[in-house]
């Protein structure tokens, strides 16, 4: 996307804004800030709160946000809210990462490398930051992004309405933290443990006049970057180096308009782990002998995105209009020597991603009962892949015909683009009866066009004031992910241990697929209880695998897939006590591939071809939970846990087999020292897998798998926290 374009758009937009003057000077007669002082007019639900003139800069705030949750409906979706109390209940705090974080939620599937699967989807997710689409990294944007920056993060799924698109196996829907909600202050920290696990982190926050800020960043290292091939408690060559910051800075236009600036930046160095006692398959030179322990094999990744916002309302209408970009890159370097002689290829791996993206959304409420949304989105991505490979040469039989080695430079370009624009109504037919209905246009062009309008609907009914019914149906229409497509040219290797089949078909196709959704909520005092039932029937089906040393994943589809579980809830939240309980059952199933065959054995590819089978990350019963009990104001001890049946493994056929059941259970307790001179001190002591379970997440087989990864050993954490 041009910036002239981008720069046009943001002009137009600022135009449009009222640029009269308030009467009373911003922060005038406004309460004393923090976050206890909630002046938020009250709205009824999903409508836009009432027009506010001449307030405080706090009011006004207040306003804005409410305004812009205005755009964002739930109608016919389910919806699990995780909010800053529930992330400082969990025993790393605000210390957790993102991922771990989701995983607390219904149906939510962990994976090696932090990916998380939702419904049986493999990644797929889309991620919003205050209402901002945020184009997903090449690493995978939950390590992305950092759980002190979150006032509140919600898990929207199911038959989404149609201002939702494009990533659709969930929504991550984050709200940050703003200096206007603080005041004016900050906090700085650290916490380490076990593996050598060091994390020292620092936020500011502040608001003055009509501006306000929010900045944290953090700093990571530990011997456990990436997870363990092997069951052993200190895994070899494994350290970790990770940055992270975020920032976002607001200024208040005028008592209806508000312009931000929100940017983020990561940069991750990860050794990768060794298994040890493996035997090389190939001779290089003199040498016939490696131990695969002594393996140097490195990777970064870099991510860093900026979007300018202007969020307001006009008339009745609010809107965002944001224009943005995300950089993204990864960087795989092998250990030339030992790759050639274990896999016949040492591939240096560059691949680099650059989105730029343009986006608005409006809300006017028609009448007493209905509100009109509508919105546009274009992104314009531009990708570079660099394989630079080291192979032997290798007679018409495989076997290797040579020890010196050969180069071969394999690289390409890619330009993709995206447009997409919805319409909805949101219908209150009566006081119990809600319809969301609307269409949503997408259209993706990298190698070819494809083009899709997706209806969606969505119904709510208030049975009870405690009793919530809702169904819904939408039609997706997801383009692959432009930075995780590969285009690796088949024809270079040819003749070289690296040879890969001629039959395979490089274009990553869009899938399609129709979802129904349906499920019930219902309150029993302080306990809620939710149970949601969904069904999805797919068209060239999305897959992700990881082929090679390197943690990239690339495309691939299966011709049909058929998708379906039921998830059950139950949170409770009473005077000291807050507890939930989460658990889900999935089937996910696949059949035919028609891309990215060259990946595959030519056996699997032909029972695949006649039979479904198993997606590899299917898990058939997940769940999750959780209780905090607060001793004393300053006292609360907690315990969670994750528990899943496995992910697939090879059997007889491809995927046949799951992986032994897991359970990883954690403990912590937190007390807060209250000094006359410091004020208090916050310390939180963290037992992760306390019963020292040693489980596997991947045994190294199944369909796109790479290799084996164990879950977490026995680990104890310190953190200490304070706030100024």
């Amino acid at each position: 996307m041009k910036l002239s374009l981008l720069a046009l758009s943001l002009a137009a937009a600022l135009g449009a804004a009222p640029l009269y003057a308030t009467d009373t000077p911003a922060g005038a007669n406004a309460p004393s800030q923090g976050a206890d002082n909630d002046t938020t007019p009250q709205g009824s639900r999903n409508k836009p709160a009432n027009k506010v003139q001449n307030l405080g800069a706090i009011d006004v705030t207040a306003a804005l946000d409410q305004a812009r949750n205005s755009l964002s409906p739930d109608t016919g979706s389910s919806q699990y809210v995780i909010d800053q109390k529930a992330i400082a209940a969990l025993p790393l705090g605000a210390s957790t990462p993102l991922n771990q974080v989701l995983l607390q939620a219904p149906g939510v599937v962990q994976d090696s490398y932090g990916q998380l699967h939702i419904r049986g989807d493999h990644a797929n997710l889309q991620y919003r930051v205050n209402g901002v689409l945020i184009p997903e990294s090449i690493s995978g944007f939950g390590q992305t992004l950092d759980a002190r920056t979150i006032k509140e993060v919600k898990l929207i799924d199911g038959a989404l309405p149609a201002q939702y698109g494009l990533r659709t196996a969930a929504v991550v829907d984050i709200t940050t933290k703003s200096g206007h909600d603080l005041g004016n202050g900050g906090s700085v920290g650290v916490m380490g443990g076990s593996f050598g696990t060091f994390n020292p982190n620092a936020s500011i926050w502040g608001s003055t006049d009509r501006w306000s800020y929010f900045l944290t960043a953090n700093y990571l290292e530990n011997d456990v970057g990436i997870e363990n091939p092997t069951s052993s408690r200190t895994p070899i060559h494994d350290h970790t180096n990770q940055v992270k910051g975020f920032g976002d800075i607001s200024y208040l236009i005028n008592d209806t308009t508000r312009l931000s600036f929100m940017f983020g930046v990561s940069n991750s160095r990860f050794q990768i782990p060794n298994n040890p006692d493996q035997t090389p398959q190939f001779g290089y030179l003199d040498t016939v002998d490696f131990n695969s322990a002594n393996l140097n094999e490195q990777q970064q990744e870099k991510t860093r995105f900026g979007v300018l916002a202007l969020q307001g309302k006009i008339g009745e209408t609010a809107y965002q209009v944001s224009a943005g970009q995300r950089y993204s890159s990864v960087n795989f370097t092998p250990d030339a020597i030992g790759d050639l002689m274990f896999n016949g290829v040492a591939a240096d791996i560059n691949r680099t991603n650059r989105a730029s993206t343009l986006q608005a959304d409006f809300s006017t409420p028609l009448g007493d009962s209905h509100t009109l949304r509508y919105g546009i989105y274009g992104s314009f991505e531009h990708g570079n892949i660099n394989n630079n490979s080291l192979v032997f040469p290798a007679n018409d039989d495989g076997s290797q015909a040579s020890t010196t080695p050969i180069g071969i430079l394999d690289d390409s370009r890619l330009i993709a683009r995206t447009y997409s624009a919805y319409v909805q109504d949101e219908w209150s037919v009566t006081d119990k009866w809600t319809i969301n209905y609307g269409v949503r246009g997408d259209k993706y062009h990298l190698f070819r066009d494809e083009s899709q309008l997706s209806p969606r609907l969505g119904l709510v009914y208030q049975a009870t004031p405690d009793t919530t019914l809702h169904a819904g149906y939408s039609r997706y229409f997801v383009p692959p992910a432009t930075e995780i497509i590969s285009t690796t040219n088949i024809a270079k290797f040819a003749g070289t241990t690296n040879q890969l089949p001629s039959d395979g078909n490089n274009t990553a196709l869009s899938e399609r697929s129709d979802y129904y959704d349906a499920g019930v909520s219902q309150n029993i005092g302080p306990l809620t209880l939710g149970l949601d039932a969904y069904y999805r029937k797919v068209s060239r089906l999305q897959d992700e695998g990881q082929f090679g040393a390197a943690l990239v994943y690339s495309n691939f589809n299966y011709e049909f897939g058929r998708i379906r579980g039921v998830e059950f809830t139950a949170n409770f939240d009473q005077g000291p006590v807050s507890a939930y309980f989460n658990m889900a059952y999935n089937r996910a199933m696949g059949k035919r591939i028609i891309t990215g065959q060259y990946n595959f054995s030519p056996d699997d590819l032909a029972y695949i071809y006649n039979n479904y089978i198993h997606l590899d990350h299917d898990q058939k019963l997940t769940s999750s939970g959780g209780v905090s009990y607060a001793i004393t104001g300053d006292t609360k001890v907690g315990a969670d846990y994750i528990f899943g049946s496995g992910l697939r493994s090879d059997g007889a056929v491809p995927n046949g087999l799951s992986l032994p059941y897991y359970f990883q259970l954690n403990l912590n307790v937190s007390h807060d020292f209250n000094f006359d001179s410091t004020g208090t001190l916050h310390t939180q002591l963290a037992l992760i897998n306390a019963l020292d379970r040693t489980y596997e997440l991947r045994d190294g087989t199944g369909v796109g798998v790479g290799a084996p990864q164990f879950g977490p050993r026995r680990g104890l954490y310190l953190s200490v926290q304070k706030d100024f």
